[in-house]
């Protein structure tokens, strides 16, 4: 059985705890659960009881992409999770997910997901579509389709296509599927077993501006090179 590294960055979330159990929980058990704290000052006590069945690592706070990196360094599996300390996976989300991979031979995969309230209400559900890799490209250059924590991919791909962009402070994902869509198809599982939850802390709520502000030079970035590809 492959082992899937599962990393939770972590960074004064109050929801952190519900994060652990759900990866703790997990029908396949050949995981590892790995809470990156990205140096928080509140709501360490919620990652206290969990601390004799993951693997915590403290560092001084320097944003997702760095606790990211951390976490994939510090890895022994073979393919590697992401889950947000504000979200939870379902609890076959990891079998399910590896058993596609492995059932198409992928390298990086991503899935439908639900959105949830503070209260772990669903609002609704965010479906994609199988597409192939120029025609994902495309739409990558119109904005990022995927959610983060739905992906799973092989730590070696990770590690060949370069670490996350540590200079991002609020696209690191975006630009990362961005560039390992040049090394792989990144395939689409068309199943909910994650919940995004949404919440008035949210990056995407507190730091609009600068998303907007990243993400065009990601697409500016991204088409310079996806153009240069295609004329080879």
């Amino acid at each position: 059985m492959e082992r899937v590294s599962i990393i939770i960055p972590f960074y004064n979330c109050r929801y952190v705890d519900a994060a652990i159990k759900s990866a703790l929980k997990q029908s396949y058990k050949n995981i590892e659960v790995i809470v990156v704290d990205d140096g928080s000052t509140q709501y360490a006590h919620k990652v206290a009881p969990f601390k004799n069945e993951i693997t915590y690592i403290r560092k001084a706070n320097g944003g997702t992409a760095s606790a990211l990196n951390l976490g994939v360094k510090h890895a022994t599996g073979s393919y590697f999770a992401w889950l947000s300390s504000d979200d939870m996976f379902v609890g076959n989300k990891i079998e399910r997910q590896l058993h596609f991979m492995q059932s198409i031979n992928a390298h990086a995969s991503y899935t439908a997901f639900k959105t949830i309230d503070e209260d772990n209400n669903i609002i609704n559900e965010i479906r994609s579509r199988k597409l192939n890799r120029k025609t994902f490209q495309k739409i990558l250059l119109e904005g990022c389709p995927i959610n983060g924590c739905t992906v799973m991919a092989k730590i070696e791909l990770i590690k060949r296509a370069g670490w996350f962009d540590e200079k991002l402070k609020y696209t690191q994902d975006y630009e990362m599927w961005c560039r390992l869509s040049q090394y792989t198809n990144i395939h689409y599982l068309d199943e909910i077993l994650t919940l995004y939850r949404v919440h008035k802390k949210m990056g995407s709520y507190t730091h609009g501006k600068s998303i907007h502000s990243e993400s065009a030079a990601i697409k500016n970035k991204y088409k310079k090179i996806f153009e240069k590809n295609d004329r080879k």
